[in-house]
């Protein structure tokens, strides 16, 4: 399952997951902590939809 910033478009994918923060792959985003933020414009994970 594929969510994306409703702000700027980001993708986070949960079969890729976020290395770069420490996130493995096959990390659900309803499994990303609370105060997960989007890395490019830093908002919350209520701003984000399913894709």
């Amino acid at each position: 399952m594929k969510y994306i910033c409703d702000i700027c478009g980001w993708i986070y994918d949960e079969e890729l997951g976020y290395p770069e923060e420490g996130t493995a792959p096959g990390t659900k985003f309803e499994d990303l902590p609370e105060d997960f933020l989007c890395p490019l414009c830093f908002v919350g994970k209520d701003q984000f939809s399913e894709v």
